[in-house]
């Protein structure tokens, strides 16, 4: 009976401190998951829009177009946050470059 007691004891003690190190550890996966799931969005709207250029349509390209630069910027600020909620310093160049592309998608059409 004490070895039942002891094992709920320790159970619940790991209970309590276990969730609360995973939760801080997943602090900036939300910002992470935004970031790749709108960079890979943005991404296939572009090939998207490759191949029906390829075959000849304009058919809301230029929609299509702006929307990709939309998500890519604002994927690009997903990323910014994540750096931040992690307290490091984001790699800015790589990030304007990133956003300049996008923008210049962005002002294309």
């Amino acid at each position: 009976m004490k070895f039942l007691l002891i094992l709920l004891l320790t159970i619940f003690h790991f209970n309590l401190y276990l969730p609360n190190k995973a939760l801080a550890e997943t602090d900036i996966n939300p910002y992470l998951n935004d970031f790749y799931n709108k960079s890979n969005k943005a991404n296939e709207i572009l090939k998207e829009i490759e191949k029906t250029l390829k075959e000849g349509s304009r058919i809301k390209a230029c929609s299509k177009q702006k929307e990709a630069a939309r998500l890519g910027l604002l994927a690009n600020e997903s990323l910014i946050k994540a750096f931040d909620k992690k307290g490091t310093e984001p790699p800015i160049d790589a990030i304007n470059a990133s956003n300049k592309r996008w923008k210049s998608i962005l002002n294309e059409c």
